[in-house]
């Protein structure tokens, strides 16, 4: 069984959303290289629309970017992307499954499946997946900015406190920590 790894740019007060991150040579690595050390990549609807709507775009060479942004995006156009959506059923984008039916079971049947484990990119799934016990690692880049707006990381909260162990610190020369963990025994 693979580790479902939740990563997300988070800004010092918790707001996740895309803009609010620093994108440059050194955040582009560290999703590299967890992209490429995953399997799998797993969103909700929301995400995927937003990645899909831009993503193979580059890959296919439609829109301008720097070489290791194309080869980059040539990369995720590869990756198996699974999908968690009660909304939307069909998802064209290359190499796309949809999760339906019941989150727990769908979820745990892909870690089941995927020893090299699976790369969780969604904030809003993420507080589903943490409230089924169903995330192992947390990848996060908490960058050097306060936003003052929403979204924010676990606006709908939790049943009870997540204990997390921390297995490393990487600052940046951007200001931006590369912070891991994962959940502590109890």
């Amino acid at each position: 069984m693979g580790l479902l790894t939740f990563s997300i740019n988070v800004t010092l007060d918790g707001c996740v959303d895309h803009e609010q991150g620093i994108a440059d040579d050194e955040t582009h690595s560290f999703f590299t290289r967890l992209m490429n050390e995953s399997w799998a990549m797993l969103w909700g609807r929301v995400t995927y629309e937003m990645l899909e709507s831009y993503w193979p775009a580059v890959a296919c060479g439609d829109v301008e970017a720097p070489p290791a942004v194309r080869e980059w995006a040539a990369d995720l156009e590869a990756k198996p992307k699974y999908v968690v959506s009660s909304t939307r059923k069909d998802f064209p984008w290359s190499n796309s499954h949809h999760i339906a039916g019941n989150l727990r079971e769908g979820v745990q049947n892909l870690k089941d499946a995927t020893p090299a484990g699976v790369l969780l990119g969604s904030g809003k799934l993420a507080t589903e997946l943490d409230r089924l016990d169903l995330i192992d690692e947390y990848q996060m880049l908490v960058h050097p900015r306060i936003a003052g707006h929403r979204p924010t990381l676990y606006q709908g909260g939790l049943p009870r406190t997540r204990q997390l162990e921390l297995l490393s610190a990487e600052p940046f020369r951007n200001g931006v920590v590369a912070m891991r963990y994962r959940r502590a025994l109890n």
